[in-house]
């Protein structure tokens, strides 16, 4: 079935709260329908929408927003390969698995946003990325007017992007993914303190042995620690974490290191994480040492509980007041780190 709104609000169709609005809304909750619709008709340019969950719209959009509405979890007999349709919500998804007793997806839940959406941005928190368990991303090819099955291995998967942001962009509408997941504990613990919490809440968890470590005991702790640092976008809009972690050079890294021990202390450690030859600085550090946590730009902050994060404070913020505080954070961390943050959430 396919509906369609114009002059559509959005203001309730992206977790910002933008009070933004488009030509046309189309919302299509069978796949099956996507051959009939005349693409080059509609309004263009063409968007298309997951939940809403990482974009800034930042002004009315000209065009039409296009949505995938279906939804559904399908698991073959092994429940090792699992096709999730576009529109589900993606947190959903990882509770199934995790109450299915399933590993894979347990430390991406909590993300805002939709199936589909996940396998063009790559989501990730606490280690892993959603690209380490997509099997196939399917699709209706626009350009050739058919369906496709794209195999995860490529899609040019990077640190929050996939060629569906970049070489492919508006060519593929995702219609589904199929993850793979399994049965066999793979439990990955080393990233953002999750460990530290484990232990602490179930004392010697997270051993050789794992003794009683569950996907759903992973879920729940990462669930819990999110809680405590992220805002929930339901009660104050936001679009999550802002910007990308910027991954450098050791030797810059070590010239931010110096700067650092000048202003902390000889013995203060800079957060960091080592990705091959390179060093991957937290932008929250980056950020909160600038003096920004908290700061306001009208109704836009900087979140206080995680400087990561921009939120519309008052619930009426603007896209100008938005964009005027990125720029503000972005010229502060350059002038003082000399490393330009980019933002992760896609501009629209």
């Amino acid at each position: 079935m396919i509906t369609r709104h114009p002059a559509y609000d959005l203001s309730r169709r992206n977790t910002f709260g933008m009070n933004v609005s488009c030509r046309l809304y189309v919302e299509i909750t069978d796949p099956a329908d996507l051959p009939a619709l005349d693409f080059e008709a509609l309004p263009q340019p063409v968007f298309i929408l997951g939940g809403g969950s990482n974009l800034l719209f930042t002004q009315d959009f000209p065009g039409t927003v296009l949505h995938l509405a279906n939804r559904g979890i399908e698991a073959d007999a092994e429940q090792t390969r699992v096709r999730v349709a576009a529109g589900t919500v993606f947190d959903d998804f990882c509770a199934w698995a995790a109450a299915e007793g399933l590993w894979g997806p347990e430390n991406l839940s909590l993300i805002p946003g939709e199936a589909g959406a996940c396998a063009v941005q790559n989501i990730g928190a606490y280690g892993v990325e959603v690209k380490d368990i997509i099997d196939t991303v399917h699709a209706f090819d626009r350009a050739e007017r058919r369906f496709v099955d794209i195999p995860g291995s490529a899609c040019g998967y990077g640190y929050r992007t996939s060629h569906f942001k970049t070489g492919w962009k508006g060519r593929y509408c995702v219609t589904a993914v199929t993850f793979r997941l399994s049965r066999s504990p793979k439990p990955v613990l080393d990233y953002g303190g999750l460990r530290k919490v484990l232990e602490a809440e179930h004392p010697g968890s997270t051993g050789p042995d794992g003794a009683g470590l569950t996907p759903q005991r992973v879920r729940d702790t990462v669930i819990g620690i999110r809680q405590k640092k992220l805002p929930d976008p339901a009660v104050l809009g936001s679009a999550g974490s802002f910007f990308c972690n910027p991954v450098m050079e050791k030797a810059h890294f070590r010239r931010i290191e110096a700067l650092a021990r000048e202003e902390h202390g000889a013995d203060y450690a800079v957060p960091h994480y080592e990705v091959g030859d390179q060093v991957k600085v937290p932008a929250a550090w980056m950020i909160d040492t600038c003096g920004f946590k908290g700061v306001r730009e009208g109704g836009a902050q900087v979140y206080p509980g995680q400087p990561l994060v921009i939120v519309n404070a008052t619930g009426h913020a603007t896209p100008e007041e938005i964009l005027a505080l990125e720029r503000r954070i972005v010229a502060a961390v350059k002038g003082k780190y000399g490393i330009e943050l980019h933002p992760e959430v896609e501009h629209i």
